[in-house]
């Protein structure tokens, strides 16, 4: 039994109508994920949640009644932060060049690392989640696809899935290399990664200008 889930037990979390209470819940939601990626789920408590968004531990269980709901808008967060990474690079397809394209695929998870670290510390803590894991990849395999599509549009759907598995590895193994001290690398790894993906994109999709 978790001390941090005795009170809030049947209401969501409660959406702020005012900006400085969306910029509250925003910071605690910030505070919740870098929390859990340190700690994991179980040894984060709303109190040191509270103190890393410099919020008080009231207003924290105002929006967050309990722990569990905390994890379920964080959840909801990972989403949009998905969506809104491949918004920006969607919007750059008409103007940059393919090698671009591929530096902002490539650099996607990278760029979430903390948000996909303490994705992981929720999935790996409660069963009735791990079916969301399947859900995030399968959304990253559709949103590289689209990607894909956009920048060349005569591409067969069943190519760009197959292509967005590929860049999907990618993505993993340049998180990897950057980060993870179990895998074998060395100082000019991540470039040469970085490289082979751009010249995948361009092989597979043809040369655009930028």
């Amino acid at each position: 039994m978790h001390s941090n889930n005795a009170t809030g037990k049947t209401r969501g979390a409660l959406t702020p109508q005012r900006r400085h209470g969306r910029a509250r819940v925003a910071a605690v939601l910030e505070a919740g994920a870098t929390v859990i990626a340190e700690k994991g789920y179980d040894a984060a408590t709303m109190a040191e949640i509270a103190a890393r968004a410099k919020a008080p531990i009231g207003s924290l269980y105002r929006f967050f009644p309990n722990k569990e709901i905390l994890a379920g808008a964080l959840i909801q967060r990972y989403v949009v932060l998905i969506n809104e990474a491949f918004d920006s690079i969607d919007n750059q397809v008409n103007a940059a060049s393919l090698e671009i394209i591929a530096d902002g695929i490539l650099d996607c998870m990278i760029n979430l690392r903390n948000e996909t670290k303490a994705m992981s510390g929720l999935l790996e803590a409660r069963s009735e989640w791990s079916s969301k894991r399947v859900e995030f990849r399968n959304l990253v395999l559709k949103r590289i696809a689209h990607t894909l599509l956009l920048c060349a549009p005569v591409l067969p759907q069943r190519d760009a899935n197959d292509m967005a598995v590929i860049l999907l590895h990618n993505m993993k193994t340049m998180k990897a290399v950057q980060f993870d001290q179990k895998v074998a690398t060395s100082p000019g790894a991540a470039n040469e990664l970085r490289q082979m993906n751009r010249l995948y994109l361009v092989k597979r999709l043809g040369k655009k200008a930028g």
